[in-house]
């Protein structure tokens, strides 16, 4: 069953047309890779189904429900969330108060940072599960600007899972980050994704994440979508290798 539908979906730039038409779906509990080169279009298309671009054509349904014309926050409610490349979290505040505050958000309570400990026991003992499902615990002190770079990259999902969304973006959770070090990133986040249901759409590059991690590949190519398959499928498509991908990285 799918749970995101956009239909005929365009944005224009100019005379660019960066999502032209597209007809993009996520399904229930998916684990999906949205793949393309730099400009195909995959972060237009996820900055208009998150709500920071209004499209210029086209719908978008979640749940069965029209959020085309929804406000960020709205969308938020309904249950997309996403994480961007380009982490951003506040630095100068533990692991926890990261979490802790957008739980905070989330429910709608606004109150000065310094009478956070003082209640809501409830939050905090969300945040240290949340932090605890990232393998993030033992960091729950720490200010973030000071954990390493895939801890910040996974405090940074940590973050975004914290608004309980039922579909999750992640753009380029492994950018940046050693080889070493993007496996246990993605064995963490497929984990939380599967064992909670939830389904993610991840923007990724390395294809070596996308083959290993996806149950479905869709494939970008000058603002529309090339292909849409499987792994198997998508690693036998001749024009995603030839387009796309290269003989040599689908081995």
């Amino acid at each position: 069953m799918s749970l995101l539908v956009t239909k005929d979906l365009v944005k224009w730039f100019g005379d660019t047309h960066a999502v032209d038409h597209v007809n993009f779906t996520v399904k229930d509990s998916e684990v999906l890779a949205l793949i393309g080169s730099n400009g195909a279009g995959k972060t237009t298309l996820v900055n208009l189904i998150s709500g920071l671009f209004r499209p210029d054509g086209g719908q978008i349904l979640f749940r069965d429900a029209d959020v085309t014309h929804q406000s960020v926050h709205g969308r938020i409610k309904a249950g997309i969330a996403r994480s961007f490349q380009l982490v951003n979290l506040f630095d100068q505040l533990s692991a926890l108060d990261n979490v802790a505050l957008t739980i905070f958000s989330r429910e709608g309570k606004t109150r000065n940072l310094a009478t956070l400990a003082s209640g809501d026991s409830a939050v905090w003992d969300e945040a240290v599960e949340i932090l605890r499902l990232f393998g993030l615990e033992a960091k729950a002190r720490m200010l973030a600007g000071g954990v390493s770079q895939g801890e910040r990259k996974l405090l940074d999902v940590a973050v975004a899972y914290a608004l309980r969304p039922k579909l999750l973006f992640l753009d380029e959770p492994t950018s940046g980050v050693s080889t070493r070090e993007k496996a246990p990133i993605m064995d963490t986040i497929t984990s939380v994704v599967r064992s909670t249901g939830i389904s993610a759409a991840i923007i990724e590059h390395d294809m070596d994440v996308v083959f290993n991690y996806s149950d479905r590949i869709v494939a970008m190519h000058q603002g529309t979508i090339l292909a849409d398959g499987t792994p198997d499928e998508i690693r036998r498509n001749e024009a995603v290798t030839t387009t796309l991908i290269g003989t040599t990285e689908t081995r």
